[in-house]
């Protein structure tokens, strides 16, 4: 019987462009080649440079150092408790105008009997801008906004930059990786048109062939409701976009997967509605 854990992790934001990442994050070696009994992406029952243009700093964030709920390395980045990956709280991704903020990380955790098999860290950063949207839910508490679809939505229709970084924590098969991430996009999409099976086509060509061993970068990236930029690198941050999936459905239903009402990492949708509730105070 397979299972998934989550852990919650609350932000406080500074600017920073650091990055860190604990070398011991994980002492297996073993990359992850079953999908037919292991699926990184089923829900449970770079380039990082100085910003052009520093983000201003919610101060209501800064009382979640103080919450016992997750790990604050320092103001300039946060360590994401359950695999103890350190995210900068602040930075710019390839092919991104502007600096986004960290609002919120989490992990992906599998469980074979009683063994819990950590996949991945991820971050969600996303431009400040786009709380001035969210004024609806303004005083609402965490578990409001983390049960309220129509506020992911909003987030997800803003025409500002938003990103997801993961980074991996084992080994994992470039194919295993894309086709696990297939069977969780391809049922958000009812019926697929030519746009949508040729972004798909581009977004596997990234994976395939390809082995992702621990600590390698994925970034996604939506410039925009309906265009998407991938970036992976197994040697170091990323620098450049390896592809850009330009279809609203197959970014939407992305979106979806992580974000949605049964995302494949509780832990970082309860970290983003944690970081909103404070934002939106």
């Amino acid at each position: 019987m397979f299972g998934a854990v989550s852990s919650s992790t609350p932000l406080c934001f500074s600017p920073s462009t650091r990055f860190n990442l604990d070398k011991g994050i994980s002492n297996s070696t073993q990359t992850l080649t079953y999908l037919h009994s292991f699926s990184l992406f089923t829900p449970p029952s770079l380039h990082f440079s100085l910003s052009k243009k520093q983000p201003h700093f919610f101060p209501q964030l800064a009382s979640s150092l103080s919450s016992s709920s997750f790990s604050a390395v320092n103001a300039e980045y946060i360590e994401e408790p359950a695999t103890n990956v350190k995210f900068p709280t602040s930075l710019s991704f390839p092919g991104c105008t502007d600096s986004l903020t960290l609002f919120g990380t989490g992990y992906r955790e599998k469980v074979f009997a009683i063994i819990g098999v950590k996949v991945y860290a991820a971050g969600l950063y996303l431009n400040q801008s786009i709380v001035s949207d969210l004024n609806a839910w303004k005083g609402k508490s965490t578990d409001a906004i983390q049960e309220n679809s129509s506020l992911f939505n909003t987030i997800f229709q803003s025409p500002l930059e938003k990103s997801l970084q993961i980074i991996l924590v084992r080994n994992v098969d470039g194919k295993t990786f894309w086709d696990a991430l297939s069977d969780a996009i391809s049922p958000r999409i009812a019926k697929p048109t030519t746009a949508d099976e040729t972004a798909l086509t581009t977004f596997r060509s990234v994976f395939q062939d390809r082995s992702l061993k621990k600590g390698t970068f994925i970034f996604l990236t939506w410039l925009n409701p309906s265009k998407l930029l991938v970036s992976v690198s197994s040697d170091g941050i990323p620098s450049t976009v390896d592809a850009t999936i330009e279809s609203a459905n197959v970014t939407h239903a992305l979106f979806d997967v992580f974000l949605g009402d049964s995302p494949v990492s509780p832990s970082l949708k309860s970290s983003v509605a944690e970081s909103l509730s404070k934002v939106l105070e």
